[in-house]
Formats: C-alpha cells, sequence, structure tokens
C-alpha cells in the first residue's frame, strides 16, 4: 500500500487518525555509518544541527494525531539541556504528552520514549521492560473505556533476540485485554524474525501493508526494524516511510480508519 508524497503534511480525514512512528536519534541526522565515529561528539554534546532537525520535525508533526518517538532527549548535556518532547509538544501543539524516562547517563545523555496525542487518553501507564539491563520501556495509552477501548503501545525493544523474546512476551501481556491495539516502535528486528512472527501470530496483529516498509540506515534503507502493528479491526488507508533525513531512521506513518465502535476523543 503507498500513499502520495503529500500525506505527512495533509489533514487527516474525518473518522480517520494519522499515526507517526519515530526514533529520532536524540535530533542527530546521519549520512553515513562513518559518521558514528567521525561525529560521536554529538552524542555527548549539544550542536545547531539537533535543533534545526527539531523544528523541522514539529512541523511535520502539525498534521499528525498520535506519535511514537524513541531516543528522545530528556534534557541533557547533548541536548543543550533541552527538554526534546516537551519542545516537540509545544512546538507542534499538542495538548497531551507524555515521556517515559528509560536510560540516563549522568548529565550527558537522558534518552526516552514519548507520546504526542491529540486526544486525551482515559488511561496512561508506563512499564519498564524485562531484560539483564535496564534502560528498555513501554507507554500505554488507552483510548475510550470498555471492550471498545483503543489500545495504543510506544516501545523500544533490545538488540538481542533473547532478551527481545522475553520482551515480546511482556507486551502480548500488555495488550492482551484490549481488543482493538496499535503498537508502535523500533523494534531492531525485521519481520522474517522468529519471534515477531510468534508475536504477531499471538497477538493478532499485523503490518498495514503487503510487506514492511525499509527504515534503516535513514540514508540506504535496506532493515525494516520500525514499525506500526494494528489488530484486524483498524484498516490502513495509506502507509508510509517518508524519506527524511532528520535521524538515522526514517519514520513510519499510517492513517487509520476507526472502528465505528470506537469515538474520537477531539478538544
Amino acid at each position: 500500500m503507498t500513499v502520495s508524497p503529500k500525506a505527512v503534511g495533509e489533514k487527516a480525514r474525518p473518522n480517520t487518525a494519522r499515526l507517526f512512528c519515530f526514533n529520532i536519534h536524540a535530533g542527530n541526522s546521519q549520512q553515513g555509518f562513518r559518521e558514528y565515529l567521525t561525529r560521536s561528539w554529538r552524542h555527548v554534546l549539544p550542536d545547531t544541527g539537533k535543533h534545526k532537525n527539531l523544528s523541522a520535525l514539529a512541523r511535520l508533526l502539525r498534521d499528525v494525531d498520535i506519535a511514537a518517538l524513541q531516543e528522545v532527549d530528556g534534557g541533557s548535556l547533548r541536548s543543550g539541556f533541552l527538554n526534546q518532547a516537551a519542545y516537540l509538544a509545544d512546538h507542534s501543539a499538542f495538548p497531551y504528552w507524555w515521556q517515559q524516562r528509560n536510560r540516563r547517563i549522568g548529565r550527558i545523555a537522558e534518552s526516552s520514549n514519548c507520546l504526542l496525542s491529540r486526544w486525551q487518553p482515559a488511561l496512561v501507564e508506563d512499564h519498564a521492560l524485562p531484560g539483564p539491563i535496564a534502560g528498555r520501556g513501554a507507554l500505554l495509552a488507552v483510548y475510550g473505556e470498555g471492550k471498545d477501548a483503543l489500545a495504543v503501545v510506544i516501545s523500544h525493544l533490545s538488540l538481542g533476540n533473547q532478551t527481545r523474546g522475553r520482551q515480546f512476551d511482556f507486551l502480548s501481556e500488555l495488550l492482551q485485554p484490549y481488543r482493538h491495539s496499535v503498537l508502535m516502535g523500533d523494534f531492531n528486528c525485521q519481520p522474517q524474525n522468529a519471534g515477531f512472527k510468534r508475536f504477531l501470530e499471538r497477538n493478532n496483529l499485523a503490518l498495514p501493508g503487503p510487506k514492511a516498509l525499509n527504515t534503516y540506515p535513514a540514508w540506504h534503507p535496506e532493515r525494516s526494524i520500525d514499525h506500526i502493528l494494528l489488530s484486524p479491526e483498524i484498516r490502513p488507508i495509506s502507509y508510509e516511510a517518508p524519506s527524511l533525513q532528520l535521524s538515522d531512521h526514517l519514520p513510519v506513518t499510517v492513517e487509520i480508519e476507526l472502528p465505528k465502535s470506537l469515538s474520537r476523543q477531539r478538544n
């Protein structure tokens, strides 16, 4: 399924919602693997490029309904002590936002998951993911109440298969009570991964299109590791990985048609 290049900057249609998932790499754009070494100083020191990238991202987010962001700096040295989640919420005019601080390295870096929303959830929960090293989390937001509620989960999973398998199990338990669910994040694995396949089958979730979109690395995307997954009654209208040079990943955007049983919460 494809979508026109204007999709990120257009308003969503009535009874739909535009979802946006992006590992923002703390605002660092990337042009090649060599820059992980040659420009590694950007991971510990501030620079003007991060602010320019955040400003460009904020403009794109103005036409998004729910954004799931990973690797958002919470206000450390590398971001010039700017809380990037608060900045994006303010400059994109999101009335509701939540930040899950997962990993802090002194005053140098603080990595977070972030949810930006046009509508107020009935419930928001912060969950630590299992693993031998602390620093991975899942953020759950529930819109509406009862059997027709919509659960939206943001997560950033581990690199190792064994640990990631435990995290998939945790997410399965988290999503189990909900008939309508959306899971967004950087999974650090592709759909052909055995653990990923089991997770999809166990939870009756699916990609928005016939195949996953490549999102990494941003300068030459050849791996599909950033995903938006949907439960069966949530129908995708469009599905795209816009070619944006604002991180070392590309974002994923999906416009969905909400089930009739779900009422959108407008403010």
